[in-house]
């Protein structure tokens, strides 16, 4: 078996760390150890980006971290959403808990650069940034262990299934949050349209929320010289379609965000012959949970309100997908603070809207109060500038000593305070 601690690192000229010049003791010793361990990092990150597994399908990415842990002599539950692996970090008996969190799937992509460390599986890449995450939740830990006695628990989620079934949620429904409870927990997402070097910090709300729709138009057939005797499910869904539009314009309060989208229609069997049945699929995206209440309630209402006007029947299915991200302001604190300590204050970026995409965080934001920030990865010097969910996409490595160094200095300091 191959132990990662003692190899060198598959790298022939591993980056120089950045200079960072904190005048803080605790954020310089750590980031200076975070530093040492850069080439063993790249190591780990660049061995999950030429592995890269699915939602679910982590088999060989769950092992690695297993083993991982094993060599830092590190407690852990395996098996936890079905692939993913909890670590513990124990502190003081009775202590406080928190709770850090790395995902650890690919998405179904080719991988279009040319470097050494490309993915090795067709169709297959961390095009997300996951085995950067993976990678700095290792790195946190490593330099956790090195303060000594914790002051506090320290959990350490390597989760499965962010890009697809949202695993977050199914770590907290096996109890990954509990005994000891968590009283706060942190992430991290790269971001290419940051500096390395930089973060980006969100208050309040960060993601949207995802429900999936599906509506079924249900009409009568028949010839279509004689449409009379019909109802054509084709044309009642061409007004639901149409009618849909005036859910967020009109229905929704303006300085609140929701889309509407219908991503595909399907019809018809001939061209002589009226429809009798037109299927629909859609999103439904809002950045917060009353908003997301009212445009489902109206999607349903319009869809089959409109439908029966016109004779036809509407079947309106909605499937819940990912809760929306709201971050616990007083915990956004608590990250910039530490990337003060770290970076200082001119290398904070305060990002001025929320995203319309998803992240399964949301789900521990229902147990805990937490914060999920960005981790810049930008080097237009060296044509890192992709964003995530490209061919193209890599991160600038020196961000991992980052990362891992902010991880640690967040769950310090809240089992100190």
């Amino acid at each position: 078996m191959v132990s990662y601690a003692a190899m060198p690192p598959s790298i022939d000229d591993p980056p120089v760390a950045l200079n960072l010049a904190t005048a803080d003791p605790e954020a310089r010793g750590l980031y200076a150890l975070a530093c040492e361990l850069l080439p063993w990092l790249i190591t780990i990150r660049r061995d999950l980006h030429q592995h890269p597994e699915l939602g679910l399908e982590e088999h060989r990415t769950s092992a690695t971290i297993q083993r991982l842990l094993d060599e830092l002599q590190i407690e852990y539950v395996a098996g936890m959403a079905e692939t993913g692996v909890v670590g513990t970090l124990p502190g003081r008996p009775g202590s406080r808990a928190v709770a850090l969190r790395g995902d650890i799937d690919g998405l179904p992509l080719q991988d279009g650069k040319e470097v050494p460390y490309r993915s090795q599986i067709d169709g297959r890449m961390h095009a997300c940034g996951h085995d950067v995450h993976t990678t700095v939740l290792l790195g946190a830990a490593r330099l956790l262990q090195s303060v000594g006695e914790l002051p506090g628990t320290v959990k350490l989620l390597f989760q499965p299934a962010e890009e697809t079934v949202g695993g977050a949620r199914m770590l907290v429904e096996e109890g990954a949050l509990d005994d000891p409870p968590v009283e706060a927990i942190f992430g991290l997402h790269v971001d290419a349209g940051i500096e390395v070097g930089r973060v980006g910090l969100r208050y309040g709300q960060r993601n949207a929320s995802s429900d999936d729709l599906a509506i079924t138009i249900h009409g009568k057939s028949g010839h279509g010289a004689y449409p009379s005797g019909t109802v054509d499910a084709i044309v009642a869904a061409a007004h639901v379609v149409t009618a849909l539009q005036s859910v967020v314009s009109r229905n929704i309060d303006a300085r609140h965000a929701s889309v509407v989208t219908i991503g595909t229609i399907q019809g018809g069997t001939q061209r002589n012959i009226v429809c009798n049945r037109v299927e629909m699929v859609g999103t439904v995206r809002c950045l917060d949970q009353r908003t997301r209440e009212m445009t489902l309630q109206r999607v349903a209402e319009v869809a089959e309100g409109v439908a029966a006007g016109l004779g036809a029947r509407a079947e309106v299915q909605i499937r819940p997908s990912y809760d929306p991200l709201v971050n616990d302001d007083p915990t956004v604190d608590v990250v910039r603070g530490c990337a003060e300590r770290l970076l200082g204050a001119g290398a904070i970026e305060i990002v001025p809207r929320a995203n319309m995409g998803v992240e399964d965080f949301a789900f521990y934001l229902s147990k805990a109060p937490g914060a999920f920030y960005s981790l810049g990865v930008r080097n237009e010097a060296r044509g890192i500038v992709h964003p995530v969910h490209n061919e193209l996409f890599d991160v600038d490595e020196r961000c991992l000593a980052i990362g891992a160094t902010l991880q640690a200095l967040n769950a310090l300091a809240v089992l100190r305070r």
